[in-house]
Parts: structure tokens; C-alpha cells; sequence
């Protein structure tokens, strides 16, 4: 497996970045600043990155899972994320390298399969994987969908059709099928 740096990490990557204080890099020097504005802060474990974009950037997929313990008041989009090197895994189009999970919360995100919660899911590349979230987004937030369908419950039948899509490559229309 690839291993990371300073001065590797920011070349077609894939890292959930965690939340931490704005104090973590009171101390720091800057490293690097982007043309985009984010700026970096290199450390023998890891980089931190001050950004208000995260996401897609450039040609990586970088995630902020925000830290809901986080007391600091912030009126913009600005968030300081940190990850370490190992926390880097590397990212294409054409691999399966992506799978999908929905927390008890029914937020839909999707994961490395090199991360540490990776067993056996149903691998899709990026495309299959944005196309699939995309579907569970619609699933949950809207209805339409469940008209005509022989479940009278749309909470059960939601949770089903979106297990399914999770754990096969079946599309949300082959599996409305089995509901008419």
C-alpha cells in the first residue's frame, strides 16, 4: 500500500479529514496556501487544512466529518480539518474502490475500502457511487417515488429499497419492480 506525505498527499487521494479547534494550529507555521485559499499546516503525523471548501478538490475527494462537540462559533464556512498520513488512500475513476453506508441517523456517506470499517460491502467506483447516494438522497427525503407500491408503510419499504441498493448492484428500478 502507497504510503503518504507532504509531499504526495494532495495527487488523486481519498481522506475523511476530522474536525478539530482552530487552536490546533495556533502554534503552527503555514506551509502552504492554495490558489483556491485553503491553507495547510504540515505535522511529522499528518496535515491539517484550513479551508471553506471541501469535497472535491482538485483532483482528490476530501471529507470533513465534523466534530458536533465543537463548541466554536463560526459565521463562515471555514472549518479546520485534520487527518493523518495513514488516513490517505489513493482514489481513480475506473477502480471499485468506494462503498456506501446510511447511519442511524439516515445520513448517506460512502468509504475507502482500504479504511478501517471496510467488510465485504458492495464495491462501486465514483460514478456508480454518486449515482447511488444520489438515489438514497431522493429515497429519503422525498415520496413520489412510493406511489402505486403494494407497502403501506413508507418508512419499511424505504429502509428495504435502500438496503437493497447499499448491498447490490441492482438499480433502484429493478428493485421498485418487486413492490408493484
Amino acid at each position: 500500500m502507497k504510503s503518504y506525505n507532504k509531499l504526495n498527499f494532495h495527487k488523486h487521494t481519498f481522506c475523511i479529514f476530522k474536525e478539530v479547534a482552530f487552536e490546533s494550529i495556533s502554534d503552527l507555521k503555514l506551509n502552504y496556501k492554495s490558489k483556491s485559499g485553503s491553507s495547510y499546516y504540515f505535522v511529522e503525523n499528518g496535515v491539517y487544512r484550513l479551508s471553506n471548501h471541501w469535497s472535491r478538490v482538485a483532483n482528490c475527494r476530501w471529507r470533513l466529518e465534523i466534530n458536533s462537540n465543537n463548541q466554536i462559533p463560526n459565521s463562515n464556512r471555514t472549518k479546520l480539518g485534520f487527518a493523518e498520513w495513514k488516513d490517505f488512500y489513493p482514489d481513480n475513476d475506473f477502480e471499485k474502490l468506494y462503498f456506501i453506508e446510511i447511519n442511524s441517523d439516515n445520513e448517506v456517506n460512502y468509504f475507502h475500502k482500504n479504511g478501517s470499517n471496510y467488510s465485504n460491502q458492495i464495491l462501486r467506483t465514483t460514478s456508480e457511487t454518486t449515482k447511488v447516494i444520489k438515489q438514497i438522497r431522493i429515497l429519503l427525503e422525498e415520496t413520489a417515488w412510493a406511489k402505486y407500491l403494494k407497502e403501506e408503510n413508507i418508512e419499511v419499504l424505504r429502509k428495504q429499497i435502500i438496503e437493497q441498493l447499499i448491498n447490490s448492484n441492482q438499480s433502484f428500478q429493478e428493485i421498485r419492480r418487486n413492490y408493484f
